[in-house]
Order: C-alpha cells, then sequence, then structure tokens
C-alpha cells in the first residue's frame, strides 16, 4: 500500500512513517520545513520527500493519506484530498488499526515528563529481552530511534493528549487503547485548544474508561488533578506513588535512591540522570514495566545503563569551567524541576537559565504568573521575548527575585550572557531551556565560549 502523510517531518507523523516503512508499505511524505535531522532519518529510511503542499505530489496517488494534526483547512494538500475524496485518516487512528489493536500497549500520559517515561520503559523492557515496539516523541539515546515496530506483543507509546487532526478533535491517546496506563501528572496545557483544566480532565477520562478490566494505570497518589479524574471511574487496577510504590533519596540529586514496593525496600537504582521529577519518572516506568511482567530487580539494574533522551538536560559540552545544556522545559512546572535538579547536582555553583517561551501556551502568556517562581534556583535569567507575543514581562520581572534580562534578538542575548559568564572564573551551568531550535543558539554559545560543537 502507499501511503502518504502530511506534515511527515513532526516526531510523532516521523514516527508513524518510520513504522508504516517497517510494515512493507511504500511511504512518502510532505511538510512545510524539510530539515536534518528528521529528514535525514526519513531518506534514509528511503521515504520520498516533498517541500510544501503543492498538489503534484499526489502523483502517483497513494492508497491512503495520513494528515498530521498541524494540517488545517485552506491547505491546498487538504482541499486536493478532501475534493478528490482520497481515503484520508489521522496518525493516532493508523496506529490503531494497523498495529495497537493487536499488541499489550504500554501508554504514558501526562502534562511532564511522557517522552522521558516512555524511553524509560522502553529500554527496560529491552534490557530485559522482551524486544518492545516504540513510539516515542522524541530520540531516546539508548535506541537512536524515536520508533519502531518492535518483535514482541508490547508496544510502548508517549500518549499525547493535543488532538488528532482538523477532522478528530479528540486526543489522540483515545486512539492507543492502552492495558497499561500511566498517568504521571495533570496540569493544564495547550490553551490553544483547551478552556481549562475541566476540558483536559474530561479527555483523561475518555482514555481511563478505555484500560481493560485486566489492565492496570499507575498515578502519583498526591496528584489532585488526576485524583479528581479518576472519581469519575476507573474500572481496572489501580497502583499508586506514594502507596504501593514509594521511594526514598539516598542522594539529594536524585543520582540514587531506593525502590520501596508494598512498603519493602526492593533494590536502589544508581544512574546518570538528576532531579527529582526524573525519580518520579523512573518510579512510573518500573510500576509499568513490572504489570508487564518484568521482575522489579530487573527493572532496577536496566535504568542504571539508561541514557535519557536528547534535549533533556542533554550536555552540548563544557568549554574550561563553562557546560553548556539544552533542555526541552517549556512550562513553569517542567523549568523549576529542571532548575532544582541541576541545582542540587551542581550546589552553590553558577547557574544561568537561558529560556524561550515557545508554546502556544506560553506565547499566550497562560502560565506568566508562575514563571518568576518557576527559575528561582537560577543565578540569574535571560529569556528571549519575539515581536510576535503580545504579553509583556515586565511584572514577571518585577516579582523575579533573581535578575532577569529580557530581549527580542537571540543576537543581544548571546552578548549579555557571554558578557555575565565572563564575570567570574569559577564553574558555571548554562541551561538552555526551549521546544524549539531557538536559532541555534547552544552551538553560538559554545563557539563564543572557545569550542566549535558538531553535536
Amino acid at each position: 500500500m502507499h501511503v502518504h502523510i502530511l506534515g511527515i517531518c513532526g516526531s510523532f507523523m516521523g514516527g508513524i512513517a518510520a513504522i508504516a516503512k517497517s510494515l512493507g508499505h511504500t511511504v512518502t511524505g510532505s511538510d512545510k520545513n524539510v530539515y536534518p535531522p528528521m529528514s535525514t532519518q526519513l531518506t534514509d529510511l528511503g521515504i520520498s520527500l516533498t517541500e510544501g503542499y503543492d498538489t503534484k505530489q499526489f502523483e502517483p496517488l497513494p492508497d491512503i493519506v495520513i494528515v498530521g494534526n498541524a494540517m488545517s483547512r485552506g491547505n491546498p494538500a487538504v482541499e486536493y484530498v478532501l475534493n478528490r475524496n482520497i481515503p484520508y485518516t489521522s496518525g493516532p487512528q493508523w496506529l490503531l488499526e494497523n498495529l495497537l489493536k493487536d499488541r499489550w500497549v504500554l501508554a504514558i500520559a501526562g502534562t511532564h515528563g511522557k517522552t522521558t517515561t516512555s524511553s524509560m520503559v522502553a529500554w527496560i523492557l529491552e534490557a530485559t529481552g522482551l524486544e518492545p515496539g516504540f513510539l516515542i516523541g522524541g530520540v531516546p539515546e539508548n535506541f537512536g530511534v524515536s520508533a519502531r515496530v518492535g518483535a514482541s506483543p508490547f508496544f510502548v507509546i508517549e500518549a499525547d493528549e493535543y488532538d488528532s487532526a482538523f477532522f478528530d478533535k479528540r486526543s489522540k491517546f483515545v486512539h492507543y487503547r492502552p492495558r497499561t496506563l500511566v498517568l504521571n501528572n495533570l496540569e493544564f496545557d495547550h490553551a490553544d485548544i483547551f478552556p481549562d483544566l475541566a476540558a483536559i480532565q474530561r479527555q483523561f477520562h475518555h482514555l481511563m474508561r478505555m484500560v481493560p478490566g485486566n489492565g492496570m494505570a499507575v498515578y502519583p497518589a498526591a496528584d489532585e488533578n488526576l485524583m479528581a479524574m479518576l472519581e469519575q471511574g476507573c474500572w481496572c487496577e489501580q497502583q499508586s506513588l506514594g502507596n504501593d510504590w514509594q521511594y526514598k533519596l539516598i542522594n539529594n540529586d536524585g543520582s540514587a535512591f531506593d525502590v520501596i514496593h508494598q512498603q519493602q525496600t526492593v533494590g536502589t537504582v544508581k544512574w546518570t540522570l538528576i532531579g527529582l521529577h526524573n525519580v518520579n519518572n523512573a518510579m512510573m516506568a518500573i510500576a509499568a514495566a513490572h504489570h508487564a511482567g518484568v521482575q522489579i530487580d530487573d527493572a532496577i539494574s536496566a535504568l542504571a545503563s539508561f541514557k535519557n533522551v536528547k534535549r533533556r538536560m542533554e550536555l552540548k559540552g563544557k568549554v574550561a569551567n563553562t557546560a553548556v545544556y539544552d533542555d526541552f522545559a517549556h512550562h513553569p512546572t517542567a523549568i523549576q524541576t529542571t532548575l532544582d535538579g541541576l541545582r542540587n547536582n551542581v550546589g552553590k555553583e553558577r547557574i544561568l537559565a537561558v529560556l524561550e517561551p515557545r508554546s502556544n501556551t506560553m506565547k499566550m502568556g497562560v502560565h506568566k504568573d508562575l514563571l518568576a517562581h518557576s527559575w528561582a534556583a537560577a543565578d540569574e535569567v535571560f529569556v528571549y521575548m519575539p515581536d510576535t507575543v503580545d504579553w509583556s514581562m515586565d511584572e514577571v520581572v518585577q516579582h523575579s527575585n533573581n535578575p532577569v534580562h529580557v530581549f527580542n534578538c537571540t543576537d543581544e542575548l548571546l552578548k549579555s550572557l557571554m558578557r555575565t559568564q565572563r564575570q567570574v572564573s569559577e564553574p558555571q551551568h548554562i541551561l538552555v531551556m526551549s521546544n524549539g531550535g531557538f536559532a541555534g543558539i547552544h552551538g553560538k554559545i559554545l563557539t563564543q565560549l572557545g569550542h566549535s560543537n558538531d553535536g
């Protein structure tokens, strides 16, 4: 079958493309911007790419078109598909019908930590010989790819609450029908499609309704938003972090901790990751893998060799006394937990935080009242606010207890950052946080520091 994908270069749709190719289909696709690394990954798989949405891409005519959720009415390719009655579907629906309906699905949902926890679960299953399939919205460094079909009944998927397509406004995850469901946390986000928290909770409960009676949901007992959602009804086994599962920190930065199951200490995780958020992610991953049949001590051993995900506290380079990190944090909670983890790891060493509020929710200013508190663990903060953002950072700066510098030009931000970095000779840590490319600022910082980074 010839499968054509509109919006193929996103992490999710690129993963769909890789899976479709592995299943033996002819795969082509297009996107507004076709560039590495996704374009390279796809062409290496033998997938033909078109830049833009010219209707000539439908020659020869595909058997089915998978429409990414970034596509909207008025797009010439979308209008061509509709006008000529070409069969079409959403990515999540195609995945259900062609793969997930026959698998034991382990779905990882929540506002934060989905990518990292999904990667942990996939690695635990892999390290214990279960050869899972997976589709993750990032690149786990243990695997080097974001998606594969796998060779066992188990399939791990990052379960995103964003909508499925222009013609299906349900959350993606309602198509996944998990047997094992991880609910990491629940906060208000995606303000561009959800009017309030209750609307997100409703979608999460739609997902909850699909877990079979012999399935399991694991969640943090302290999350009031999740608990309120679960009170609407749950028909499967429930396990919680705080009751069934607990942990005890050995190192304050989260690099070592005891795992406690049913009030019994069952092992110790010692790994390279830091941050309380990653400890929580790990506990969720252990519980999910255990439901799939993995022994707890084997899961703990697997995490010792877990290498995290690209763009999650990823060390991009170190020059003399200064380390530069890249992190995907783009929500105040994620910003705070990431900075707190780094602070606990480096002690009193200087942290310079560089932030681009790039998500649709952040650009709308929905979480601006939480920002000043979120970066409290940094020594100084540098924020890029382009002219396209229609709210001011002035009030946030006034409520901040640490120095904040705001710029509408990345070059000016970089100059100020480097002037500040040069003021001291002690060890320093520059943490860049954005869910986009941020104009390649990581490489520019390293170049300014006197190091050319190829990574």
